[in-house]
């Protein structure tokens, strides 16, 4: 399981909307055992709506690579941004997903005056925040942001793919599948595995004691 660590909490959510632009921010990867944790931030363009904006698990691959060109045509700006494998493994999934959120809110191109969240938690920001369960299927700009960070990472496991076929990330983006599990047991972890996640350390683990046991043979 990811390592567990002692952090400050939160920004509080905020009661009221200050005027001025409004961001969407989602995440996708948390639960994978591999690669980075994604994050999207996207201000929309009120004059230039983007139709057909739903949670990203709602729509078909195709569907969502559409969008996803749509809404980085469209929107007023975007940013796309990472916390990698070794600050999943440093820091733990939940604060490398805030991290994640911190850096795509900080990338953008116009400063909002309120960030909208999926979720339960908030990162820390400089700006007012808030944090909207099930958010992704409610809020058209995290509708955006969801999508943004579901391809963006959807591409980062197939293009893994090509340099490890014999796991089949294309298929199973990184979650622990039966496949995924199987293949990890075959041919151990790649370097993109997160080493904190249980059943990346136990493959782990059991490669050492067959490489310890054959070098005492």
């Amino acid at each position: 399981m990811p390592s567990k660590k002692s952090f400050p909490p939160e920004q509080s959510c905020l009661q009221w909307h200050a005027p001025g632009l409004v961001a969407g921010v989602d995440e996708a990867g948390r639960g994978p055992l591999a690669g980075p944790v994604v994050a999207a931030a996207v201000i929309l363009d009120d004059l230039n709506p983007v139709m057909g904006l739903a949670d990203s698990k709602k729509l078909t691959a195709l569907r969502r690579e559409k969008l996803f060109d749509e809404i980085r045509a469209k929107a007023l700006c975007f940013c796309i941004a990472e916390a990698s494998v070794e600050e999943i493994d440093r820091l733990n999934i939940l604060q490398a997903t805030m991290l994640a959120m911190q850096r795509a809110v900080n990338g953008l191109r116009l400063k909002p005056a309120l960030v909208q969240v999926d979720g339960n938690r908030i990162p820390l920001l400089d700006v007012h925040a808030e944090a909207i369960v099930k958010g992704d299927a409610l809020v058209p700009a995290i509708s955006a942001a969801s999508i943004l960070a579901k391809v963006h990472r959807d591409r980062w496991c197939e293009a893994l793919d090509r340099s490890y076929p014999q796991y089949g990330f294309a298929a199973h983006k990184g979650y622990g599948t039966a496949a995924h599990l199987q293949a990890l047991n075959v041919h151990g972890a790649t370097p993109e595995h997160r080493r904190s996640f249980a059943p990346v350390t136990h493959v782990i683990h059991k490669f050492a004691v067959q490489q310890a046991a054959a070098a005492t043979a």
